[in-house]
């Protein structure tokens, strides 16, 4: 729909989680590398419909966390599920699940049964990409039609909460051993995109993929965004906030710099277009 603004990346968090953080802390790990520190943001879904509301966005994508221990995930998808329910017109939601976990398929069907649209942010926070454990469900994701969305970070340059030891060689692995499932990758691919410049094979294995926003005013330079429409199309690039980390307007300045050189198609595309096409 011409006009729309849809954010693809934000997080909300059950009531429970945020009421006591330190409780889920201590048996999640990866929760604790992020969000031990009670200054890091978090946000329910009345809070994210209420930012939407100030930032003029018409439709955001809600996610979970992928949680090592079952009754978390569970809590946590059914917490969207729910807010998906309330807000059909406002939320889409995406289930998560640890994809190691021997729980994680069957959570996963569990919550797209829910009426969930898609799995995500799935994410190895400190590992590489297990392939493995991601390809019964990137199967279901295919299956399903639906999008997956995947935590990815560049490989090299600062340490920070939330970066993983992930390389580019394991995330193209992945990418071409799974070229039905609809990849969504968080945080502009960890700069995969830049290899779509390369003469052979690249672009054509990138065809099924699609990159988010999501932190980029944190990690790149403007012209990163003109760079990904440059080379993968602005149907392929999707605005992600990563909220309540940043908010949309930090991206909105962004987006509409000189610097990042968009056309106003390419702005319409990336700031709603491409994703009401992915998920409508």
């Amino acid at each position: 729909m011409p006009g729309m603004i849809i954010d693809v990346h934000t997080h909300v968090f059950p009531p429970e989680v945020m009421a006591d953080r330190q409780r889920f802390c201590k048996a999640e790990p990866a929760f604790a590398s992020i969000y031990s520190d009670p200054a890091a943001p978090m946000v329910d879904a009345p809070g994210l419909i209420a930012a939407m509301d100030q930032a003029r966005v018409d439709l955001s994508w809600a996610v979970g966390f992928p949680w090592q221990q079952a009754e978390h995930a569970r809590l946590h998808n059914d917490y969207v599920a729910a807010a998906v329910k309330e807000h059909p017109w406002r939320l889409r939601g995406l289930a998560c699940v640890h994809p190691p976990a021997a729980w994680a398929l069957a959570e996963a069907q569990r919550a797209l049964g829910l009426g969930l649209h898609g799995l995500g942010e799935l994410a190895f926070y400190d590992q590489d990409l297990d392939l493995a454990s991601l390809a019964p469900l990137c199967g279901l994701a295919a299956e399903a039609g639906a999008p997956l969305l995947l935590h990815t970070n560049e490989p090299v340059g600062r340490v920070y909460p939330g970066k993983a030891p992930m390389t580019l060689a394991r995330l193209y692995a992945l990418i071409k051993a799974h070229s039905a499932t609809r990849l969504v990758l968080a945080h502009m691919g960890g700069g995969i995109f830049f290899y779509a410049a390369l003469k052979k094979e690249v672009r054509a294995a990138l065809a099924n993929v699609w990159l988010d926003t999501a932190a980029a005013p944190f990690l790149y330079r403007p012209r990163a965004y003109g760079l990904a429409v440059e080379l993968m199309g602005a149907d392929r690039v999707l605005l992600g906030s990563d909220y309540p980390l940043l908010p949309v307007e930090r991206y909105r300045k962004e987006l509409t710099s000189a610097e990042a050189g968009l056309s106003p198609a390419d702005l319409d595309m990336v700031l709603g277009g491409a994703a009401a096409r992915l998920l409508p």
